[in-house]
């Protein structure tokens, strides 16, 4: 995913962007950066690879590198960020968050008709960061430039670029798939993914930009370049997974959501008859816990941690590239309390099943220390389409999830004609899909909240949100 930071100011502010990026990190774990302003250094910035260690214990130490009145931090899974950058346009630092689907095409559309050049990655990419400023620089202003790059990009790009006068220009992505809010302090301005980071330092609510909205931030003032569009689509799983508990999207707080959201699916297996013999209802950690304490006080059965993710050394289990070592991370930070296993049948809520991989050998884990029974709830719909607008999934194939290939081993390509009637419990395909996963993964039952109830759970008009991941719709 990845995330930004940003704050502009009558004050040094190294430490506010330090902190405030630090907050997102649970958003990305490949690379982080931060760009700032001084008036006698002018724009420094500094680039650190987060593979085998946080963002705060690479950047501890730019205090005494840096300093500033102005500055953009960004985390990323993807490119190396920010890049300062010389251009038509001045001096500038910018970032981007979000994905970048066609950008073999815009690079080469680029080299064609400007005769320029890019440098690559290792992996023989183009920076996103380093593409989005080309094609702001074909533009006489930044607002046109961006949205030019936006109106040219296939994917998802929301921007932050700091100037060499110290303004930023904050540009929330064309449909609002990710959030970009504004926060003011007495000296200033700052601008966030997470809505708490800022309120941590400080910073009161200013306003959360619309979809495709670009603003300028100074000390004293906000000055909007081009307003809201019509149309948002901001991703839904955000509130499911990706977003921390004390954020809030479009005024929807993700804790709150993720509660109600276990309200009803254990509203639906009341109904049902399906949370009956159940000893303890618990979550898989962190983001499937707070699911679960709303199915719990919803069901009244008690809530439980029969096992206790050991965080210390490894806070994350995908932050290795390699599948099988963060399958084999995830498996050894599993520590089991026996007493709350052994004997007893089980309920997990999981924020989402994707692959399954790392799900089907915790089953295995719990079945090892003595369950009785496992049964296994997502608090989101079977996903079945990879995402193109943000690469939640990680998927870059839709077989790699594990709906698909369930379906195609029951019913070929044909079956690909039916996921609406796949993702729906209550008919025969939808039936078998979940009596085959059980039988995969040894889940004594497996049901999937409907997309009606997740739309419920966040309270926002369904025409606002993305749920191209579960029914298609772009």
């Amino acid at each position: 995913m990845g995330a930004y930071f940003g704050v502009v100011s009558k004050r040094e502010i190294l430490e506010d962007v330090f902190f405030g990026t630090d907050y997102h990190s649970h958003l990305g774990t490949k690379s982080g950066g931060i760009a700032v302003y001084d008036r006698e250094l002018g724009l420094q910035r500094k680039i650190h690879n987060l593979g085998n260690a946080p963002f705060r214990a690479k950047f501890e130490h730019v205090f005494g590198d840096m300093k500033g009145t102005s500055a953009i931090g960004v985390i990323s899974d993807f490119d190396p960020e920010p890049l300062i950058i010389r251009s038509r346009l001045g001096l500038y630092a910018v970032c981007t968050v979000g994905v970048i689907n066609n950008s073999a095409a815009l690079a080469e559309k680029f080299l064609n008709d400007n005769g320029g050049h890019f440098g690559l990655t290792t992996g023989l990419m183009v920076n996103s960061a380093e593409l989005v400023a080309s094609l702001i620089n074909q533009k006489e202003t930044f607002a046109d430039g961006i949205k030019f790059a936006q109106d040219s990009i296939e994917g998802t790009a929301s921007i932050l670029v700091l100037k060499s006068d110290g303004n930023i220009i904050a540009a929330r992505d064309k449909f609002g798939r990710l959030p970009m809010a504004i926060g003011k302090d007495k000296d200033g301005f700052c601008v966030a993914f997470e809505d708490f980071s800022y309120r941590k330092l400080g910073f009161s609510d200013y306003k959360a930009l619309g979809a495709g909205e670009i603003v300028e931030l100074s000390p004293d003032k906000m000055t909007v370049l081009l307003p809201a569009g019509d149309k948002m689509r901001v991703c839904s799983f955000l509130w499911t997974y990706y977003g921390y508990p004390t954020a809030s999207y479009e005024g929807k707080n993700v804790e709150i959501m993720r509660c109600e959201n276990g309200v009803l699916l254990a509203e639906a297996d009341i109904n049902a008859k399906k949370h009956l013999g159940i000893d303890y209802i618990a979550g898989v950690p962190d983001s499937g816990t707070p699911h679960a304490i709303g199915y719990a006080n919803k069901s009244g059965i008690p809530f439980a941690r029969p096992y206790i993710k050991y965080t210390p050394s490894w806070s994350r289990s995908f932050m290795p590239d390699v599948q099988r070592n963060r399958n084999e991370i995830a498996k050894m930070k599993q520590v089991p309390v026996r007493e709350l296993i052994e004997g007893k049948t089980l309920l997990f809520v999981d924020d989402s099943i994707v692959r399954g991989t790392q799900l089907k050998e915790t089953v295995e884990f719990l079945y090892a220390n003595g369950a009785k029974a496992v049964h296994m709830r997502s608090a989101c719909p079977p996903i079945m389409f990879g995402c193109k607008y943000l690469n939640f999934s990680r998927a870059t194939s839709d077989m790699e999830l594990i709906t698909r290939r369930v379906i195609k081993e029951l019913e070929g390509d044909e079956g690909f004609n039916h996921l609406d009637e796949y993702s729906d419990g209550n008919t025969g395909r939808g039936k078998n899909l979940r009596k085959t996963i059980c039988e995969k993964f040894g889940f004594a039952s497996l049901e999937f909240q409907t997309l009606d109830n997740l739309i419920k759970a966040i309270g926002i008009d369904k025409s606002k949100l993305c749920t191209y991941c579960w029914n298609g719709v772009e």
